[in-house]
């Protein structure tokens, strides 16, 4: 939906979980991969809870609602899930964490001066990974009555489209979670790791690949001249496997890729394919250090 300057859509794809009490702050801040303690209030940051191995198990936006209350914004395939393994680390932490999927809605507004309808208690933040993309606020159910067209799938699609051509990948459709490691994901130039907080669960694991340079894959934008294979297409270097497709919109893609494979192959003049569509690979302009819409 088109609302003034700006676009605005509600993800249902998305759910969210609270986690709330006077230990919440240090209980998220021991546990994830980005700095909460440090997160000011009305502000948002990009983290991951990691497998004791150093993989994803799951990836959000964390909002910081007030002094001890946060707003944790994840898939919503997996809210249950993740509900469910913060309550087994409370521990006898006092906190309460409850999902409020039911009460409460994601919504994302982008474009040039972007604003939300002026609604009491209504805040918009600014994603933390890339500035361009916009802004996300959390809504409860009745504010998407007031908003007609912006509850549908067109304006959510407008949404994913513009993350794609950012080539901003998301947990379970851009990699699998519990199988990549934060370096694969990007998860440092997407601001989703502070390096210089103390330790949290897998923390070992990541600061080793960072310290010794060990990662091999990556994000990057796949495009081609032609509509390119659905998501989870394997994606050849030459003869060598080198990844799969991730988030797909027409002919433009999101993939997390052997970066070594790929540059090899294009030093070889080996072409790069989707199944059988022959593809350029290009790099994420937040990785590239540019700015500015697709």
């Amino acid at each position: 939906m088109t609302h003034g300057n700006s676009t605005i859509a509600r993800l249902n794809d998305r759910g969210i979980v609270e986690v709330a009490g006077p230990d919440s702050a240090s209980f998220l801040h021991n546990l994830l991969t980005n700095n909460i303690e440090q997160l000011k209030t009305r502000a948002a940051a990009y983290a991951a809870l990691l497998s004791p191995k150093g993989k994803i198990l799951f990836d959000f936006l964390v909002y910081r609602r007030s002094e001890d209350r946060f707003l944790l914004d994840c898939a919503k395939e997996v809210t249950a899930d993740f509900v469910k393994k913060l309550t087994l680390y409370k521990l006898r932490a006092n906190i309460t964490v409850t999902d409020r999927s039911d009460e409460l809605a994601v919504g994302a507004i982008w474009a040039e001066a972007a604003a939300l309808p002026a609604t009491e208690g209504l805040e918009a933040y600014d994603d933390p990974r890339f500035a361009p993309l916009g802004q996300r606020f959390v809504a409860p159910a009745s504010f998407w009555a007031t908003q007609p067209g912006a509850d549908d799938e067109n304006a959510a699609s407008a949404y994913h489209q513009r993350r794609i051509a950012f080539g901003i990948p998301e947990g379970g459709r851009d990699f699998a979670f519990g199988d990549a490691f934060p370096h694969d994901a990007c998860f440092d130039a997407l601001n989703g790791v502070d390096y210089r907080k103390g330790c949290y669960i897998g923390q070992e694991v990541v600061s080793r690949m960072h310290h010794k340079g060990t990662a091999k894959s990556g994000v990057v934008i796949i495009e081609a001249d032609d509509q390119l294979p659905e998501s989870g297409a394997e994606i050849h270097a030459g003869d060598s496997p080198a990844g799969h497709l991730g988030s797909v919109d027409g002919a433009r893609g999101i993939a997390i890729v052997r970066l070594d494979r790929i540059e090899r192959a294009q030093a070889d003049g080996k072409p790069i394919r989707a199944e059988s569509v022959n593809v350029a690979v290009k790099t994420p302009p937040w990785l590239a250090g540019k700015d500015g819409a697709p």
